[in-house]
């Protein structure tokens, strides 16, 4: 691809990548069990344990989609006809739901106002009907750009049904929506390497606490999918981590190297600090979108994600025409997800290096194409 004609990427994920970890991803061919990436993979391992402030649960690096972890955490630590509940703030929470009965589970999907957070009330009531064994949190569901309020959530749920395992798709918030794993009382965190991790698609990421695999252990029923049984990759990671050689299945050595860069980075700056600079970034940018007088699909800020903003087309604006016209200013961003509404609005990313470090001018370019965008269809900006 002509470098030269490349738009800025300022979607929900895939994001801008930084240069040094892109130069990762072209390492030479490597052993997966070579002394060196050995190394490299087993630091990994502990670096995410940092990423996510947690002191001793178990992190799990497969190659795979977000989506995967969702199977992985479904097929693992559920068992057939055993309860779970879903608090679905989008696409992402009933697609869980999916994943969740395709492997037998009993599933109650409590969803949430489009563009809004699900009433606490509502959630404490549904949790005293069912001893359920696992609840699912989207922290940041990119449908609608909604953030759950995580900590909150949890401290409801352990203190209604206290074995129950809390499981948090972070795919588009972790590394950049504030986590603090062991402090919550979270029990399992996915994750995919293409949004503020800060790595190129094609890695799943996984931690999960000892109390759930602890129950995983303790599961009466055979996992009923061969790749993705923790089984298999347990030891995998294990070995890893006490640097030694071991295989089940091939790992994405690039992918993996290149992530070494990123974590390295992450916390070189401070995970607080990170989230501080989406913060301030995320209020910034959804200010000037509002001051050219567009809605957010958000109902308020407190349900306003960081990592990303979704955004209204105005009356009378095409959405595709609006689209190309952004484009055509050299940024890239993504049209509407959710089925009830998908031609309304459009989505923007922004996290990760974008926002990290703001002399790259990313989140200012891409406003100034939405600005001149909107004027180029015909909208009146009011900035």
């Amino acid at each position: 691809m002509d470098s030269s004609n490349k738009k800025l990427c300022m979607i929900p994920g895939p994001i801008e990548f930084h240069e040094d970890v892109l130069k990762a991803m072209s390492h030479t061919a490597t052993s997966h069990v070579d002394p060196k990436f050995i190394e490299v993979f087993g630091s990994c391992i502990e670096m995410l344990r940092k990423v996510f402030f947690t002191k001793d649960a178990q992190p799990f690096i497969l190659s795979g989609s977000g989506v995967m972890g969702w199977d992985a955490i479904a097929v693992n630590l559920l068992q057939p006809n055993e309860e779970a509940l879903v608090l679905s703030t989008g696409v992402f929470g009933d697609r869980f739901v999916d994943s969740m009965e395709a492997y037998g589970a009993k599933v109650t999907n409590l969803k949430a106002p489009l563009g809004g957070n699900h009433d606490l009330k509502q959630v404490e009531e549904e949790l005293k009907k069912k001893d359920y064994k696992m609840v699912t949190i989207t922290q940041v569901d990119t449908s609608t750009g909604v953030l759950s309020n995580v900590k909150g959530l949890s401290q409801l749920i352990k203190s209604i049904l206290p074995k129950a395992l809390i499981v948090v798709d972070g795919v588009c918030a972790a590394a950049a929506e504030e986590l603090r794993f062991d402090e919550w009382n979270v029990d399992v965190v996915l994750t995919a390497s293409q949004k503020a991790i800060g790595v190129p698609p094609g890695l799943c990421i996984i931690v999960a606490s000892t109390n759930a695999m602890n129950l995983f252990k303790g599961r009466q029923q055979a996992v009923a999918n061969y790749y993705l049984s923790w089984n298999k990759w347990l030891p995998i990671m294990q070995s890893y981590e006490a640097r030694k050689p071991a295989y089940f299945a091939t790992p994405a050595v690039q992918l993996i190297n290149a992530l070494h860069v990123s974590l390295s980075q992450l916390l070189a700056q401070g995970m607080d600090k990170g989230f501080s600079s989406h913060v301030t970034a995320s209020k910034n940018f959804k200010d000037a979108v509002k001051n050219m007088g567009l809605k957010l699909v958000t109902l308020n800020e407190e349900c306003e994600a960081h990592t990303m903003t979704t955004i209204y087309y105005p009356e009378g604006v095409s959405g595709p025409e609006l689209l190309q016209a952004i484009g055509q200013r050299g940024v890239m961003v993504a049209g509407g997800l959710h089925p009830s509404m998908a031609t309304k609005y459009f989505r923007v990313g922004h996290m990760g290096v974008s926002v990290r470090e703001t002399s790259r001018g990313h989140v200012e370019s891409t406003l100034n194409a939405i600005k001149g965008a909107l004027e180029q269809v015909g909208f009146k900006s009011k900035a």
